[in-house]
C-alpha cells in the first residue's frame, strides 16, 4: 500500500462538517500567525485556496515572507514538504523526475522528482524558462505525472505554493497564460505597516532563535475531509448569476483585451465557498464573492497593451469592475427559512 492509498483509507474514516472545518481553520491560522506577522488577510486567502483544492501564486518583492508562509502552512497542515529553487538552468526532469538505468537489474527505473510531495514550494518560479515551468502543468491540473507512457499519481492532497518576483526584475521569464490559469489565485503581500514590523522584530528578539517552531494542527486525511466539507456550502441562484455577471464584465470591459474563462467562474465559486466557511457559514453571500474576486481573477485577464505603459494593474481593473456590477439584494438566509 502506497502513501496515497493510506491517506485515502484514513479519509474514509474522517468527515468534517462546515462548522468543524471552520474551527480547524481558526486553529491553523492561529498557529501560522505565530511565525508570520501582520498578513492575516493573506493567510486567510492562502488557506481558502488550499481548502478549494487549488494552487496559490504569491507574487511580490523579495523578503516579504512568501517562503515563510509556504513553510509554515506545510508544517501546520501536517503535509510533506518539498522546495524547488527555480533557476535558469533547471530542467523539466529536475522537477517531475526521470528514468534511470539500474545497473543491478539492467532495467530503467523511474526516479521521482521533488514534485512527488504534498505541499510543493516552487520558489521564484519565474526565474526558469517556460519549458521547465510547463513541467508543472499536468501535475497542477490533473494531480499526476506522465512519463514514457506511464501515468503516476501524486500524493494527496497536492498543493503548489509558488513564489514569483516582479516581472521587471532582470533574469526572470514571464509566466505563460496557461501556467497562470492553473493557479486558483494570485496574491500580493505588500509591506507590513510600522506597528506590525516592530512586532515582527520584537518577536525575533524574544524567541532568541531564527525560526519559530510550529506544531501541526491537522493532518492530510483531515485536510481532505475539510476540502470535502466545502461541497456542503450552498450557493444560491442569485449568487451564481452575480458570479456570471462579473465574469461577463471582464469580457466586455473596455480596458480588458481578454476576459476570464469559464475556469475563472469555477474558481470564483469555490473560493467564495471557502470564504463563507471561514466566516462559519454554510452558504455564500455576494460579499464572499467580492472578497475573493480580485485574487481569483486578476491573473486571468489580459489588459490592453497601451495600459502597460500607463502602469495600470489588472487587480485594480478588477476592483473597479466590481463596483459596476449590480449586487443581488436577496437575503441568502431567506431561502433557508
Amino acid at each position: 500500500m502506497n502513501e496515497t492509498d493510506s491517506v485515502r483509507d484514513q479519509v474514509a474514516r474522517v468527515t468534517c462538517t462546515p462548522r468543524q472545518t471552520a474551527e480547524r481553520c481558526a486553529a491553523v491560522l492561529a498557529e501560522v500567525e505565530r511565525a508570520v506577522v501582520g498578513h492575516r488577510r493573506s493567510l486567510e486567502l492562502v488557506l481558502i485556496g488550499i481548502l478549494a483544492s487549488g494552487h496559490v501564486l504569491l507574487e511580490d518583492l523579495p523578503g516579504l515572507g512568501k517562503t515563510l508562509i509556504a513553510r509554515s502552512f506545510a508544517t501546520v497542515l501536517g503535509l510533506d514538504f518539498t522546495r524547488i529553487q527555480f533557476t535558469p538552468d533547471l530542467l523539466p526532469s529536475d522537477v517531475v523526475g526521470a528514468p534511470l538505468y539500474d545497473q543491478r537489474t539492467g532495467q530503467m527505473v523511474f526516479r521521482p522528482g521533488p514534485v512527488f510531495t504534498q505541499l510543493l514550494l516552487a520558489d521564484e518560479i519565474n526565474r526558469t524558462p517556460p519549458k521547465t515551468q510547463a513541467a508543472l502543468l499536468e501535475a497542477m491540473g490533473e494531480g499526476q505525472v506522465s512519463m514514457d507512457g506511464v501515468t503516476r499519481q501524486l500524493p494527496q492532497p497536492f498543493v503548489v505554493l509558488a513564489t514569483d518576483n516582479p516581472i521587471e526584475y532582470e533574469g526572470t521569464y514571464e509566466l505563460p497564460e496557461a501556467q497562470l490559469d492553473r493557479f486558483l489565485m494570485r496574491l500580493r503581500l505588500g509591506y507590513l505597516d510600522s506597528q506590525d514590523e516592530v512586532a515582527m522584530l520584537q518577536r525575533r528578539l524574544d524567541r532568541r532563535a531564527e525560526r519559530t517552531e510550529l506544531t501541526a494542527a491537522t493532518n492530510p486525511a483531515e485536510l481532505i475531509a475539510m476540502r470535502e466539507s466545502l461541497e456542503q456550502v450552498e450557493v444560491y441562484p442569485d449568487v451564481l448569476e452575480y458570479v456570471v455577471a462579473i465574469i461577463n464584465s471582464t469580457r466586455t470591459h473596455p480596458q480588458i483585451q481578454v476576459g476570464a474563462s469559464p475556469r475563472g467562474g469555477l474558481a470564483l465559486v469555490q473560493l467564495a465557498r471557502g470564504q463563507a466557511l471561514l466566516r462559519d457559514r454554510d452558504y455564500v453571500t455576494p460579499d464572499d464573492v467580492k472578497n475573493v474576486a480580485v485574487p481569483a481573477l486578476g491573473h486571468r485577464i489580459t489588459l490592453r497593451p497601451e495600459l502597460w505603459a500607463r502602469q495600470v494593474k489588472a487587480d485594480d481593473v478588477v476592483q473597479r469592475l466590481l463596483t459596476s456590477v449590480p449586487v443581488p439584494r436577496t437575503d441568502p438566509t431567506a431561502a433557508r427559512r
